[in-house]
């Protein structure tokens, strides 16, 4: 198992635990929490079957980390989005196993946006999110644009965009912008719930369910259904599907495979 110095890594059976481990800092984004969050995203995709990721004390993620630069105003930001960031957001969002974000208090800027990339986000309830961006003269980044407006609808997303206001787990769940809010003390017991059954699930068909979802974005209906038969085909020749119909006609929970 490999070891970080920005987040740990832990594996309980089939579930992948990601927390990020900047306490003192509220788990803002560094350069090398970057690089670390997207090997371990990567090694998560090969060797579990659900990643789960949280953050270590108070905050899920504050964001970008302004003091990891030195100048500030010297920060060349298309860089630091196109060389630390994207790989990040395509480590997570392509990953091949479910991903749930685990958001544990305050995800503010980029830390938001990281929440949201997952497949699943679970709140909870004095967590907030807040797209801080237009404090500082920016725009919302790491996926942010792409997607707010996709699970908030449009009005949603510009007006969290342009006043910057914190939306609390329970308007974040009521706007279609997370999966699902718990109370504090029922937080943990929640996603690690919702891990279980994941991790127990069928693996294959979760990933060919994401690729399906993902790209109805891009498709027309005649192109939708051609890609969905496609799947579903591959799907159908699967060790679990088999499991699955036997276990129907058994009346009993199925024993996926999942590899």
């Amino acid at each position: 198992m490999k070891e970080y110095e920005t987040i740990t890594l832990e594996y309980d059976e089939g579930t992948a635990l990601l927390r990020l481990n900047r306490p003192d800092k509220m788990n803002a984004l560094s350069t090398q929490m970057r690089a670390e969050i997207t090997d371990a995203a990567t090694e998560a995709g090969r060797h579990a079957r659900v990643l789960v990721i949280t953050g270590e004390g108070r905050a899920f993620c504050s964001g970008q980390d302004l003091s990891d630069s030195g100048d500030v105003s010297a920060m060349d930001l298309e860089r630091v989005l196109r060389d630390e960031y994207e790989p990040m957001l395509h480590a997570i969002g392509e990953c091949p196993i479910p991903t749930i974000s685990a958001v544990n208090g305050a995800a503010a800027g980029a830390g938001a946006n990281l929440a949201l990339a997952a497949d699943v986000v679970i709140a909870t309830e004095s967590a907030f999110f807040l797209q801080a961006f237009a404090r500082i003269g920016l725009i919302p980044d790491a996926g942010g644009t792409y997607w707010m407006p996709r699970q908030m609808g449009a009005a949603k997303a510009m007006g969290a965009a342009l006043f910057a206001e914190p939306i609390s787990a329970q308007q974040a769940s009521d706007w279609g912008m997370i999966w699902e809010w718990a109370p504090d003390a029922e937080f943990d017991a929640l996603w690690r719930n919702r891990a279980d059954q994941l991790a127990k699930g069928p693996t294959q068909a979760y990933a060919n369910m994401k690729k399906a979802l993902r790209r109805s974005w891009e498709n027309n209906l005649s192109d939708q259904l051609d890609y969905e038969a496609k799947l579903q085909g591959k799907c159908g020749m699967t060790r679990d599907f088999q499991e699955g119909v036997v276990a129907f006609l058994d009346k009993r929970k199925p024993d996926f495979e999942g590899r």
